[in-house]
């Protein structure tokens, strides 16, 4: 994104580019075909159920002026809105829950003062909103956006694992209130009694820790040993949201021995009923707030307008990392325009407003890509076993995967330069592969032969080819915006939802945000025995673990954890909680004037890189030479792909897997090419890695454990993964 401050011009940037691509955002999501669904299910699911918990949450601390009926009408009329008409189609909207704190502190100001109260609440609110957007309209036309390039990995993987420990707040919040009386229930009531509040208590907590282990396991269905791979995919797709179905039956199992009110389910009023869309027509009552509340909703205004700048546009970002390796360009100024009238809109219906939100927008950019891994694997792989059923040669099979991968990449009229580096890591890739594989064939005598398996294993050797790439379309959110709309419609069925249930899926969401978090694995480095440390190099790592001193790492992860207390301690604080963002924001001078004074700046960039730099394993006291290419290597059925994936909180994907020796693989050593995988690349290793000391690295002990690299090649990017959202 261009940095510039100049009035309206990151406004008309961002239309000239996002208005070449529309078409093609409409055509892509059509051509995926049903497979669209996977993905639209995955983030409805992940961005409805908070939403419906924040709604629950707002009807006890506004004594039901706001209710999940709100929640749900905001979410998908501002993700319908922004769906068809807004800049980044990746970007997933919703009532997140700062808003929900902002409304509390808000409503606790108004209902103390007789000449506001609760009866002018929600207009009141309505102008509040008002300033809000003329706030954003303004940081919109500056150019504000452009800030976020400076934001580094250090604010976004702090501001990713802040997210995580609201979330699980809030489902051990949620789980202890079980034990307690409800707000405004009567206490003489028999499901009230000590005896049924324990009961209803430790049901609770049968229900959620039962929703968060078995969709914890689901999404790990593609490693299971049992089922087909179609199944498995099936599982590990939809098994989240049918373990949401599976615990509400379950919770019915002694609805006949229990006292009405066990378990506590969903309260909300039906949005057909007297009194609950009264808010809509709160516009009639703006005129009627008094002028002096009026212009004091500036002060609420300002805070909310530096939250959704910020979380609107960190959403953003973390949506369409470089990782990702989007074909299309950003459009941060214009999304913050149309947020301001997506403000506006909500504040004179009554409804909470809704913004970018974290983590389901990388969530949402990580199921689509691997839908596009999918479609293209599907399309090489078939190309492929129609070529050696042709009984094509090496040069016909490449020849023929070429063309298949081209009528893949639709042209786009605009498109940002570092896409194409995609298509050149293919090419690379293919090319490599090609030298191995004819290599092999040619030592055999079989050059201009038929390809068999021997030669060519299609499942392991395409699977490998792929890069990251993501379907860009804007299908999917106009679908989940549609999915959260019928929510509304059905109501009386959420409401047989337990409450335990919504909290063990917070639970579930906290925890999956956390592997591949950079800052949450230096955390758990730091209470790895020294003893043990070793074993980190046995798998793929980030660099630092080996060019930067582990007194360092760990000076920087403990500054890293207080700063992170920090902003979760400002949270617990009464109207002061929502100002953490601007705690986040000034990391941005932190990191560039202030840890450069205390850190050598060759630390700080492998601890605070823009991009995640990987090592590949390192194998200790053997030679890659003594290891046997076959033993190493066992058969990774298709059912497995993408099992070893995983996304930071920053929305990256990374390889958590030792690098796979294919079918394809020279005999020797010095046979190995270095075009061999599309992921070899300047970033495989850090310019630092090669004046690393021995006495530093974690791996050595008194006895001298030798250590060795494995001259194996980068591994691919998008390989096995337990959490992928794929079938075979």
């Amino acid at each position: 994104m261009e940095e510039t401050f100049v009035p309206f011009r990151g406004i008309k940037n961002d239309l000239k580019g996002r208005l070449l691509c529309y078409k093609q955002d409409w055509i892509g999501g059509f051509r995926a075909g049903i497979r669209i669904l996977a993905p639209t299910t995955y983030i409805f699911f992940a961005s409805a159920i908070p939403v419906i918990s924040f709604g629950e949450q707002l009807e006890r601390n506004t004594d039901g002026a706001l209710t999940a009926v709100q929640t749900l009408a905001s979410t998908s009329l501002c993700g319908l809105i922004h769906s068809i008409v807004g800049g980044q189609p990746l970007l997933i909207l919703g009532v997140a829950e700062p808003t929900v704190l902002m409304y509390t502190f808000m409503f606790n100001f108004a209902k103390d003062r007789k000449d506001l109260g609760e009866k002018l609440f929600l207009p009141w609110t309505g102008w509040v909103c008002v300033w809000t957007a003329l706030l954003l309209f303004m940081l919109a036309i500056l150019g504000a956006c452009s800030i976020i390039n400076r934001f580094t990995r250090l604010a976004g993987e702090l501001f990713g694992l802040l997210i995580a420990m609201l979330f699980m707040q809030q489902a051990i919040r949620g789980v202890v209130e079980e034990f307690g009386i409800p707000q405004r229930e009567n206490p003489n009531q028999v499901a009230l009694q000590p005896s049924w509040r324990f009961g209803n208590g430790m049901f609770a907590l049968v229900l959620s820790f039962g929703l968060l282990f078995t969709a914890l396991k689901s999404r790990k269905a593609r490693s299971w040993r049992y089922g087909t791979g179609w199944l498995r995919g099936f599982i590990a797709d939809y098994g989240v949201p049918f373990m949401v179905l599976v615990w509400t039956a379950i919770s019915y199992t002694t609805v006949n021995d229990v006292p009405k009110g066990i378990p506590r389910r969903l309260f909300s009023p039906n949005p057909w009923s007297p009194g609950a869309y009264s808010n809509w027509t709160v516009i009639k009552e703006m005129l009627k707030v008094p002028p002096l509340y009026i212009v004091g909703a500036f002060i609420p205004a300002t805070m909310i307008a530096v939250l959704y700048y910020f979380d609107h546009s960190v959403a953003s970002q973390l949506a369409q990392q470089k990782e990702f390796n989007l074909k299309k360009p950003a459009s941060y100024h214009y999304d913050l325009l149309l947020l301001g009238f997506l403000v506006i809109l909500c504040g004179l219906i009554g409804i909470p407003p809704s913004n970018g939100v974290i983590p389901q927008s990388p969530m949402h950019t990580k199921s689509l890509a691997i839908l596009k891994h999918q479609l293209l694997r599907n399309k090489l792989v078939s190309t492929a076993i129609q070529s050696m059923r042709k009984n094509s040669n090496l040069c016909q099979l490449y020849r023929s995967m070429q063309e298949a991968y081209n009528e893949m990449q639709t042209p786009l009229v605009y498109q940002v330069p570092s896409s194409l580096y995609v298509t050149s890591c293919f090419k690379q890739g293919l090319k490599g592969l090609k030298e191995s594989t004819s290599q092999l064939a040619s030592s055999t005598g079989y050059i201009d032969a038929p390809v068999d398996e021997t030669v060519f294993d299609v499942d392991k050797d395409v699977d490998d080819l792929l890069p990251v790439e993501v379907k860009e379309q804007r299908l999917s959110n106009l679908l989940q915006a549609l999915m959260v709309g019928v929510c509304v419609a059905a109501m009386p069925l959420l409401k047989k939802i337990p409450t335990s249930v919504l909290w063990g899926y917070f639970a579930f969401m906290a925890i999956e945000s956390l592997p591949g978090n950079q800052f949450w694995e230096r955390i758990l480095l730091l209470f790895t025995a020294p003893s043990r440390r070793y074993k980190v190099f046995g798998e793929d790592h980030a660099t630092f673990v080996e060019t930067v001193p582990f007194k360092t790492i760990a000076v920087f992860t403990v500054f890293q954890t207080v700063y992170l207390l920090a902003c979760f301690g400002i949270t617990w604080i009464p109207i002061a909680g929502v100002l953490f963002p601007l705690l986040i924001m000034l990391l941005v001078p932190v990191r560039q004037y202030l840890l450069p004074k205390f850190f050598k700046a060759a630390h700080l960039q492998d601890l605070d890189a823009a991009e995640y730099e990987e090592a590949p394993a390192i194998t200790c006291n053997m030679s890659f030479e003594d290891q046997d290419p076959r033993r190493r290597s066992p058969h990774i059925d298709s059912g497995e792909i993408l099992d070893e994936t995983i996304t930071r909180s920053r929305g990256e994907i990374r390889h958590a897997q030792s690098p796979r020796i294919t079918s394809s693989t020279p005999g020797s050593l010095e046979d190995m090419k270095p075009a061999y995988s599309p992921r070899v690349s300047q970033r495989s290793y850090s310019p630092r890695i090669n004046e690393l000391k021995v006495g530093r690295s974690p791996t050595m002990n008194e006895k001298g454990l030798e250590i060795k690299r494995t001259p194996s090649p980068q591994p691919s990017v998008l390989g096995q993964n337990n959490h992928a959202s794929s079938s075979s």
